[in-house]
């Protein structure tokens, strides 16, 4: 008898069909969102779920899921995950590092030209039929060309715009938890500061560092009054390192000059206060948005929970394990 599944959103078709290859698929393709309840009752006698990052998997939940063997996550981050509980429980989990890097970096930089450019604001403008002449000082924005790119967190993602920004003559500054080699910096062409200095010093600020109760509110008020008033932030990391309010007030104020936001605290929900200031892009959490890139995530969250539930020729250590410890109790 096949192992049972659920795979808690909708999801490539073929995706499905590899899972049922080796599993009683529970399947959402309906797409319908599940709350804490719908969650707990669909997870009931299931082996592995294959989970989003919308999914809060904590220990409550474990606590009533005796046979839950593996959570895999089709996201990078796992703050949903309440990964101690799992580990205590005895389960995997696993996440889809590596697939997602270059194209959340390319609509990293998107992000960040439509910030500086105002491409948002010139857009509404157009439609709105304002645009009847021309003059010198309609939506002029700021260069990014031989500017100062500051990264907050530098893993894969904030590595890979690193490297765009060498095509645009920027300098670059990074802090980080840790900082890299030496080699990696000149790779980089990257100079590590304090967190005062990157705030302080950068032209454009992006955040790429991982969600956690270290990082909640990262950037607040305190830290949006040390940016430049010509700043620029971007935020590509997840809702919550920003205190949203905070920064809608510092729009409002023109204490720094637009942000770029594609995730959010509390989303899908946005903080009203964002979406009455002009000088704000938004976008609906789509920085890994591309099917190649959605595909390969979904496949390898699939390959993580037919390893990690031992099933098909992948039994074993899956791809992307988050608690290894969990794996090497069951060697």
């Amino acid at each position: 008898m096949k192992p049972s599944i659920l795979v808690t959103r909708a999801i490539f078709p073929e995706v499905i069909e590899r899972l049922a290859q080796y599993f009683d698929v529970d399947d959402n393709q309906q797409d319908a969102v599940l709350d804490a309840a719908a969650l707990k009752a669909r997870l009931a006698g299931k082996a592995g779920v294959l989970a989003n990052a919308a999914d809060r998997i904590d220990a409550d939940l474990v606590s009533v899921l005796p046979g839950l063997r593996a959570v895999c996550n089709m996201a990078v981050g796992y703050n949903n995950l309440d990964v101690p509980a799992l580990t205590a429980a005895g389960i995997v989990a696993t996440n889809t590092p590596d697939v997602l890097t270059e194209t959340t970096a390319d609509f990293g930089w998107a992000l960040l030209m439509a910030t500086a450019r105002r491409v948002t604001e010139a857009e509404h403008y157009l439609r709105a039929g304002k645009w009847q002449r021309w003059s010198y000082d309609m939506l002029v924005g700021v260069d990014l060309y031989g500017s100062t790119l500051g990264i907050l967190g530098m893993g894969r993602i904030g590595q890979a715009l690193a490297r765009r920004a060498a095509g645009f003559g920027m300098t670059v500054l990074y802090h980080n938890r840790s900082q890299l080699p030496e080699a990696t910096e000149r790779s980089l062409n990257a100079r590590y500061v304090s967190k005062a200095e990157l705030l302080e010093q950068s032209d454009h600020l992006l955040l790429v560092l991982p969600y956690g109760p270290e990082s909640h509110h990262a950037i607040g008020a305190t830290e949006l009054s040390q940016m430049k008033s010509t700043a620029t932030l971007v935020n590509l990391a997840r809702g919550g390192i920003v205190d949203d309010a905070a920064l809608a007030k510092a729009l409002r104020e023109k204490r720094i000059f637009a942000a770029g936001l594609d995730v959010f605290e509390g989303e899908p929900r946005v903080h009203p206060d964002l979406l009455t200031v002009p000088n704000v892009v938004l976008t609906p959490h789509i920085a890994s948005a591309s099917e190649k890139t959605r595909k390969a995530m979904a496949m390898l969250a699939a390959d993580n929970l037919i390893a990690a539930l031992d099933a098909g020729p992948q039994a074993g250590q899956p791809p992307s394990v988050i608690n290894l410890e969990v794996m090497s109790r069951r060697r």
